[in-house]
């Protein structure tokens, strides 16, 4: 039975944060606040990772306590200025297109399961040129849950027509972790992205530090 792989996208397959965090900058323009993230600091790129309302939150919090209004009134066009300039600095990962293509040449079905909104997830792979490389794409909206609910990564694994007893979901995030293990499936979390060797401490299956060691990371969890 082929191997079906499942990968989350922001801080996994690519790096983002720079037009998210430019995203970001542009919303606390329209609201009006003079703050800006920076792509420089460690601590706004991984934030940059975990979502839009993340961003407004710990931008805001620098100038004082945070009102959930105001973060909500923000989302819309951090959105909005997201959707206009994608993907002017986000890059996969190096050596991702690479492992992708080798698991294809090979069989196995292969998806993405992100948090991320589903036409903003379909936009970027067509920006990036990479629309037709995976088997689904399942994004923030596209069920009535997201994860860590497991049902995100299951309906993941389906639509990309393979099968949950030879599945997994590489990911970076206690979030990836989480959806994994409620869905009954071995987790891979990579340490190239923030916070590095920290997510070691989530206690995933196997740790990829560069996706040239991803053959060696599924057989270490079971999927050679």
């Amino acid at each position: 039975m082929k191997r079906c792989v499942i990968f989350d996208l922001d801080g996994t397959l690519c790096d983002t944060s720079g037009d998210l965090l430019a995203a970001a900058n542009a919303a606390f323009a329209t609201l009006g606040r003079d703050v800006a993230l920076d792509p420089r600091r460690v601590e706004d790129r991984a934030t940059a990772l975990r979502g839009g309302r993340a961003m407004l939150r710990l931008g805001l919090s620098r100038l004082g306590p945070v009102d959930e209004a105001e973060v909500d009134s923000g989302y819309r066009p951090l959105l909005d200025a997201y959707d206009r300039d994608i993907a002017k600095h986000t890059a996969f990962y190096p050596g991702a297109l690479d492992a992708v293509r080798r698991l294809r040449a090979r069989g196995d079905a292969v998806g993405i399961c992100t948090n991320k909104p589903e036409a903003l997830a379909v936009k970027l792979m067509a920006a990036l040129g990479v629309a037709d490389l995976f088997d689904s794409l399942v994004g923030a909206d596209t069920l009535a849950v997201r994860k860590p609910h497991p049902e995100h990564l299951i309906q993941s694994v389906a639509r990309a027509g393979g099968d949950m007893s030879r599945a997994c979901l590489v990911g970076d995030t206690e979030t990836d972790r989480t959806t994994a293990r409620a869905a009954g499936v071995p987790c891979i979390l990579v340490t190239f992205a923030p916070p590095g060797r920290a997510v070691a401490e989530l206690e995933p299956e196997a740790l990829l530090d560069d996706y040239a060691g991803l053959e060696g990371a599924l057989a270490a969890i079971g999927l050679p």
